[in-house]
């Protein structure tokens, strides 16, 4: 009797929850919330939330409100595939977002190609994520292009030729010394010594003095902030004063704070512009800074970007029937913080290489890297 009650009181405490649920808009976001890489993930859902609350400020999506279902994936394709699974099925979401990085991007951007379910990666770099099919998507560029646009600035802009690379041992530091490799010679660099590293390593010191009997011109180095702030700190007080470039894991105000002094003249490829004057990007940087109560970065933007794609495709497909959103995200011609997003036959975006430079401990704009056929990302 009593399991009889209990299932009609479950059955109609469904049926009274079914309006609530049909009057919101769900997209999903896996994203690291814990582990390694949680400063980064807080950095990308806070942006992605930003998104969503002046989404709905405006009215939402014909006038239902929209709702991020985030889940967290602690940066693991292990977590990253039952949690695609629980957002397509549970959830019920017609259009997801990675916040989080490569492997797990990787791993959950399958689940929801299979299952005919936009997925959009903000940041992740590896190149494989969009060849999962043609409802993944990527709103940040993918790690080969930016390697290209890092031995362009040092080869061609900052006319450095003898190179040492330092890469990070995983998906986002290994596509982006492919991408530096493959442009080197166009630029008349010469790759003196390569040295890898694992992404719990701290201590630097051997590869300090390999770098150092190397004498190169400059170093291109891989890594995240807490992985970069500790080899770049290591390089500047083992006597190395020649130009450290890294990327987009650099950026953040924490790499600065991790580094100290030695942060001063490093220069990263980014998506973020800190003295644009575009609206976007000036109103994005100003918001999220009230709303997070520390400075914007890559990570940041990128999941506000990810976030603005995916409502403004729900908007334009008026249905929240996956290929029409698929077509809409695919259709995509926008302006956001992190610069004017539309994509290629294979989903990745078009867009400027943003090379920002450490000045008095802060994020400044050193230049834009805007070569059209070096920056071509792929297309199949």
């Amino acid at each position: 009797m009593f399991q009889r009650i209990s299932a009609v009181a479950f059955a109609i405490a469904m049926l009274a929850a079914t309006p609530a649920l049909a009057d919101t808009v769900k997209i999903g976001f896996n994203v690291p919330l814990t582990g390694f890489a949680a400063a980064d993930g807080k950095s990308a859902l806070t942006g992605a939330e930003l998104a969503v609350e002046q989404a709905n400020a405006e009215g939402g999506i014909d006038g239902k409100q929209i709702e991020l279902v985030v889940y967290d994936d602690q940066a693991s394709p292990k977590e990253a595939v039952p949690i695609a699974i629980k957002l397509i099925e549970k959830d019920g979401v017609k259009v997801a977002i990675s916040g989080s990085y490569s492997g797990s991007t990787r791993a959950a951007a399958g689940v929801f190609q299979d299952a005919g379910i936009p997925y959009i990666a903000a940041y992740a770099v590896h190149p494989d994520i969009t060849r999962a099919g043609n409802f993944v998507f990527r709103t940040s560029f993918v790690g080969e292009v930016q390697g290209r646009a890092g031995a362009k600035l040092i080869g061609g802009d900052m006319g450095k030729k003898r190179v040492v690379l330092i890469t990070l041992k995983n998906d986002f530091g290994k596509s982006l010394a492919n991408g530096f490799r493959e442009a080197a010679g166009k630029f008349g660099i010469e790759i003196v010594n390569e040295y890898e590293y694992s992404i719990k390593d701290r201590q630097f010191g051997p590869i300090v003095s390999k770098v150092k009997s190397d004498a190169p011109d400059a170093i291109y180095a891989s890594g995240y902030f807490f992985t970069a702030g500790p080899l770049v700190s290591q390089l500047r007080s083992g006597g190395i004063d020649v130009p450290v470039i890294g990327q987009e894991g650099y950026d953040s105000q924490k790499f600065i704070e991790i580094a100290g002094k030695a942060s001063e003249g490093v220069i990263i490829t980014t998506s973020l512009d800190r003295d644009s004057d575009a609206p976007e990007t000036r109103d994005f940087i100003a918001a999220f800074e009230k709303k997070a109560g520390y400075k914007a970065d890559m990570v940041a933007a990128s999941g506000h970007t990810a976030a603005m794609v995916a409502i403004a495709a729900l908007r334009k497909a008026g249905t929240e029937d996956p290929k029409a959103i698929r077509a809409a995200i695919a259709a995509t011609s926008l302006k956001a913080s992190t610069g004017t997003i539309s994509f290629n036959e294979l989903g990745e975006v078009r867009k400027d290489v943003q090379v920002q430079v450490v000045k008095g401990g802060e994020w400044h704009r050193h230049s834009i890297i805007s070569d059209p056929d070096l920056l071509a990302p792929p297309s199949k």
